[in-house]
């Protein structure tokens, strides 16, 4: 069972879910477009993970080390996530 924190809640991610439809499901404003790691709108600060981050696809967009995209990523495990710094 992968385990979301932000700062405002802690969640799971049901089996197959992406980290950005867990986000959208429990009500958190985060803006995305494609779904597909092509435009890097949904990216995001991660603070700390307890796996590896991997991508079922591979993003085109540019990201930091500190930043992924929950529209592509697979987590697993525990992810803390900022929720102040999620990019509109």
């Amino acid at each position: 069972m992968t385990w979301v924190v932000t700062s405002k809640q802690r969640f799971y991610l049901h089996d197959s879910e992406t980290l950005l439809d867990g986000l959208l499901r429990t009500g958190h404003d985060i803006n995305y477009q494609c779904r597909e790691g092509y435009c890097g709108s949904c990216r995001v600060q991660k603070l700390a993970h307890s796996q590896p981050i991997e991508y079922f696809i591979h993003p085109l967009a540019m990201i930091d080390e500190d930043e992924i995209l929950p529209c592509c990523c697979r987590v697993q495990g525990v992810i803390h996530i900022n929720e102040e710094l999620i990019i509109e």
